[in-house]
């Protein structure tokens, strides 16, 4: 006995998913646990098996077709004609027609069909589920390198398996179709370790116990640097530190326990910190020092100062001054963000 196992995997066009996937792995550790002979089918982009259409069916005693809708379509019919000689098995797969109007197998157990429904073969699964990993960009912004550090980012999760989900954290325009804050945040206190260049992505990351790989896209330290340095996030590298090896350590440590542990230490440490911002804030509301300046600048000489200091300096109102419709600020967040994935795609 010798099976040959296909799917729509072995096909170039057949669409194929996780779950054909996935399938295909429980039927092969059930044909394993056997000992049971077997050669996978496939077709690009999908790899490690044979061609079927160059196989001699003679090689094969039985070919089981695992998952997915089936029905008399083209695939069907040059697959089915092919191995026709063959003891043809269907499993896990939801049949289009009823059965007694079309059945080509010796044997069908079906997901789904005119006769009844059996449990998907995906319950059976067993993998070992990779790291789901969150990547917050910034936009460009002036004195930033936003450029290099994604092309870093999308360098290191290129070569490692993870569940990477983009977050975007505006909200004027959204490329992930987040509406509210709290849509924003949910999604990052899910994620097993944010990668951000975006200090709010930092912070509801360290907010929620979420480990950090946060980059500072600004020469030197900026805004990012100074932020983990005051809360005690270690897990910060600077524009001359992304190198890959650095990155690989830094993405190590956060999906680490300690990394988690210490996520939410930072967060505990900054309540009481923060209870202090609040008791300043609303001590000094009504304070002769609030007071003295405020009628200071009504002098004359003072407000023209005032005045006169509110111009323009250099590119700063690039970044969030400049006049955009939606439609053209969604159109520059895409070209960013889609950039940087393009990137990873070919990495």
């Amino acid at each position: 006995m010798k099976i040959l196992v296909a799917g729509w995997f072995s096909f170039a066009r057949g669409h194929a998913t996780a779950g054909d996937l996935l399938s295909r792995d429980v039927l092969c550790r059930w044909l394993d646990e056997r000992s049971i002979a077997y050669n996978l089918a496939t077709d690009p982009p999908f790899a490690g098996g044979l061609n079927w259409r160059l196989v001699d069916p003679g090689d094969y005693s039985h070919v089981i077709f695992v998952c997915g809708p089936f029905g008399r379509g083209e695939f069907e019919a040059e697959f089915l004609g092919h191995f026709a000689r063959c003891r043809l098995i269907g499993l896990n797969l939801s049949m289009d027609l009823p059965l007694d109007e079309w059945n080509p197998f010796d044997l069908l157990i079906e997901r789904d069909s005119s006769a009844g429904t059996n449990p998907d073969i995906v319950f059976a699964a067993r993998q070992e589920l990779p790291p789901v990993v969150g990547v917050c960009f910034v936009e460009e912004h002036p004195g930033a390198e936003v450029a290099r550090a994604n092309a870093a980012i999308a360098k290191l999760i290129a070569v490692r398996e993870l569940a990477v989900v983009g977050i975007d954290t505006r909200l004027d325009v959204n490329e992930g179709g987040l509406r509210t804050p709290g849509e924003v945040e949910a999604l990052i206190a899910r994620v097993d370790v944010l990668i951000t260049t975006r200090l709010h992505g930092l912070v509801l990351a360290l907010k929620n116990g979420v480990p950090a790989l946060a980059i500072d896209t600004v020469p030197g330290s900026g805004k990012i640097t100074k932020q983990c340095t005051r809360v005690g996030w270690p897990s910060v590298l600077t524009l001359d530190q992304i190198d890959e090896r650095q990155l690989a350590q830094a993405l190590d440590f956060a999906l680490s326990p300690e990394a988690r542990r210490l996520a939410r230490a930072c967060a505990s440490g900054t309540e009481n910190l923060l209870l202090q911002t609040r008791e300043r804030l609303l001590n000094s509301l009504a304070s002769d020092q609030v007071e003295a300046s405020f009628r200071s600048r009504q002098l004359p000489q003072q407000m023209e100062a005032f005045r006169a200091g509110l111009q323009p300096v250099g590119d700063l109102p690039a970044e969030r001054n400049d006049v955009e419709t939606p439609s053209m600020a969604k159109s520059w967040r895409s070209r960013v963000v889609r950039g940087a994935f393009t990137m990873l795609r070919r990495g």
